[in-house]
């Protein structure tokens, strides 16, 4: 199967580490020209450095805070004049905090909504000219909260299902352009958020972290995490040209793990 993203521009959003990092590194394995960026400058420094001993595709990094309005808006300016255009956008932002509703305030509401899905919102604006100009791929990344409330985790089980309402709704106004648009939610991926999550857990229950995570892997049929390569395969086929017909979807890359149809 030719995936044919070998001179594709995509703008990869939050991927100085994470999940992020690990899609912005298949791109590039597979030839494009890649947009990291984050708020941290010295790890998005570290990850331009490693992406590029890959000898494949470009990659070149913008630091900006995607709850700044100004900042993405610099950050689809510098994409665009550093590589032409934007084909493919990738939606991602770091997890909001844990709490139930009585522990949530109104300030911990709005910073989540601005995060989580107004970022999205807003990227999708600037970048949408070009994509129009073209066609390309937009993939949002969730939360496997989109099929199943997770306990303790409100803020995201609200704002990862608000995602999916926008993807469905773009996927019909952006198909005249030839714009494909999906959601894909991890369940446990090993990441720094996921074991940060069974930290929590592990003290609310005053067990060890190891035997959290134990307890968590037997909830998966394939009885242990995913990795970030195996989540990045995943949007990376969508983004390709093997995917020409898949748009408004949401796809659950969680080793079997939810279980609602």
């Amino acid at each position: 199967m030719e995936l044919q993203l070998a001179g594709k521009t995509a703008l990869v959003v939050a991927s100085s580490q994470g999940l992020g990092k690990a899609i912005a590194r298949q791109l590039v394995l597979e030839g494009a020209n890649v947009m990291i960026t984050s708020r941290d400058e010295e790890r998005l420094k570290e990850v331009e450095k490693e992406l590029r001993a890959l000898h494949k595709g470009n990659v070149a990094y913008v630091q900006a805070d995607v709850t700044n309005v100004e900042d993405i808006q610099r950050l689809v300016k510098k994409t665009v004049e550093t590589y032409g255009t934007i084909e493919l956008l990738v939606n991602n932002a770091g997890g909001p905090p844990a709490g139930t509703f009585e522990t949530i305030s109104d300030e911990d509401w709005y910073k989540s909504f601005e995060l989580n899905l107004l970022s999205y919102i807003r990227i999708i604006r600037e970048a949408l000219p070009y994509l129009k100009k073209q066609g390309g791929k937009i993939v949002n990344i969730a939360s496997s909260s989109i099929k199943e409330p997770i306990p303790g985790l409100l803020l995201s089980n609200t704002f990862r299902t608000g995602i999916v309402g926008l993807t469905k709704t773009l996927a019909t106004e952006f198909a005249p352009y030839n714009i494909l648009i999906n959601t894909v939610a991890p369940g446990r991926i090993a990441t720094e958020r996921v074991a940060f999550l069974d930290k929590i857990n592990a003290d609310k229950l005053g067990i060890s972290k190891e035997e959290m995570e134990t307890r968590m892997k037997n909830m998966i049929p394939l009885g242990r995490y995913g990795t970030p390569e195996e989540f990045a395969n995943v949007v990376t086929f969508l983004l390709s040209e093997a995917n020409s017909y898949m748009t408004g979807q949401s796809f659950i890359v969680d080793g079997g793990m939810v279980k609602s149809i």
